[in-house]
C-alpha cells in the first residue's frame, strides 16, 4: 500500500516543522535575530548601491570577481552574502534569506548557520576561478569572460543550507528535490551561477560526509571526545 500525501509530509517535514513552529511561537522574533539582522543589511547594501554616491563603496568592500586577487576576493566573500545582485529583483534575495537563513538558524544555531553559509559561498567562489583556468571546453569548465561576473547574492548560501537542513531533519526527498533543480538549472542555463550553486552543494555534502563518519564512530571514540573537559555537539536524532 502506498502511503498517504499526510503521511508522507509527517515523514518528511514533521521534526522540521515542530522545530520552527515551536520556536516561532515561544520566541517569536528573537529565535532568528541573525536572520532578521542579514534581511537588514541586505536592504541597507541595496538601497545603498542603487545611489550614485553609493555604489563604488558597496563594491569595494562586497563585490566578488575571478578576475580579483585572492587575497581580497576572500576579504570581500562574507559580506558578498548580503550585497544583492543588480540584475535580480531584491525581493528575491531577501526572501531566501528571510526563509531559508530563519529556518536554518532555529535548526543549526546561528554560528553554524553563518559558517555552513560561508562555506558554501566560498566554494562558489573558489570554483570560479578552477572553471576558468578549465576552460568552456570542459565540463565543469566556464568561459574567460566569467571572471568580469560581478559575484553577489545569498543563493549559494541558500541552496547549501537547504541540503544540510534536509539532511540534519530527515528531509531527503526534499534535499534531493533541491539538488536536482540545482542540475537541471546548469543543464537549462549554463551559466556562472547554477555552477556555483552545484559547489556550494558539493562543499555541503563534503561536510555532510565527514560528520555522517563521526557519527559512526564506536562508542569508544565518542565517549574520549567528549571526556570532561571537551565540548561537543551532539546532533539531533534522524527519524
Amino acid at each position: 500500500m502506498s502511503p498517504s500525501p499526510k503521511g508522507f509530509a509527517r515523514r518528511e517535514w514533521g521534526r522540521l516543522h515542530t522545530t520552527v513552529r515551536t520556536a516561532l511561537v515561544t520566541r517569536r522574533w528573537r529565535a532568528v535575530p541573525m536572520t532578521l539582522a542579514a534581511v537588514c543589511l541586505t536592504s541597507v547594501f541595496q538601497i545603498v548601491q542603487n545611489q550614485h554616491w553609493g555604489y563604488q563603496p558597496v563594491q569595494d568592500i562586497g563585490s566578488v570577481r575571478a578576475e580579483d586577487p585572492l587575497w581580497l576576493a576572500l576579504l570581500r566573500t562574507p559580506l558578498s552574502l548580503f550585497v544583492p545582485a543588480l540584475d535580480l529583483p531584491v525581493w528575491g534575495a531577501l526572501a531566501q534569506i528571510l526563509l531559508v537563513f530563519g529556518i536554518a538558524e532555529i535548526c543549526l544555531g546561528r554560528w553554524r548557520t553563518l559558517g555552513l553559509a560561508y562555506v558554501a559561498t566560498l566554494a562558489g567562489t573558489l570554483y570560479a576561478r578552477v572553471g576558468i583556468a578549465l576552460g568552456p571546453d570542459h565540463p565543469l569548465g566556464l568561459p574567460a569572460t566569467d571572471a568580469q561576473v560581478v559575484d553577489t547574492g545569498p543563493s549559494a548560501a541558500v541552496v547549501g543550507l537547504a541540503v544540510y537542513v534536509c539532511w540534519r531533519y530527515g528531509a531527503r526527498w526534499t534535499g534531493a528535490l533541491v539538488v536536482v533543480a540545482m542540475g537541471v538549472e546548469v543543464l537549462v542555463k549554463n551559466n556562472l551561477a547554477g555552477k556555483e550553486h552545484l559547489a556550494a552543494i558539493a562543499a555541503v555534502l563534503v561536510v555532510v560526509a565527514v560528520q555522517s563518519r563521526r557519527e559512526r564512530r564506536g562508542p569508544g571514540q565518542r565517549g574520549r571526545e567528549s571526556r570532561p573537559g571537551t565540548r561537543s555537539w551532539k546532533p539531533p536524532m534522524m527519524s
